[in-house]
């Protein structure tokens, strides 16, 4: 089977490109493609526990870790003690945090709104409905 000719070449495939356009954007912004994804994972008024950051975004703790240090050394974040949980540290954006999540949102509504506009409502009816199915094969893996 040649890879052109596999589910996952083209899956990936296509996310690299996207995640290349998200990358080239967040450059220019003073970031990186990971930053706007944690930007957009934590809640702009309350904070977001930082433990409930990676399982939301599919990372491994340690790289969070390291991406959130930056991103508090870029004055993107500020952590805070849990006020619920004492034992629990939560993630808050500071004002130009706020600023790049955004531009974050903003980019990945634009490209969303460009692929829409590329296609018909039948089409984006089955994709959604594709990769609900391709989920289901992959949780029956996992277990």
């Amino acid at each position: 089977m040649k890879k052109e000719e596999t589910i996952d070449f083209h899956i990936k495939s296509c996310w690299h490109s996207i995640s290349r356009i998200y990358n080239q954007k967040a450059q220019i912004e003073g970031i990186t493609g990971s930053m706007g994804f944690v930007l957009i994972n934590i809640h702009s008024s309350e904070g977001t526990a930082a433990t409930k950051i990676a399982p939301m975004m599919g990372l491994e703790s340690r790289s969070l870790t390291r991406i959130l240090k930056t991103m508090e050394q870029k004055q993107l974040i500020e952590k805070h003690p849990d006020t619920k949980d004492g034992r629990s540290v939560r993630i808050f954006l500071t004002p130009f945090g706020k600023e790049k999540k955004m531009v974050a949102v903003k980019t990945i509504k634009e490209f969303n709104e460009k692929v829409r506009n590329a296609l018909t409502d039948d089409e984006i009816n089955n994709f959604f409905s594709l990769f609900k199915k391709i989920h289901a094969v992959i949780e029956k893996i996992d277990k």
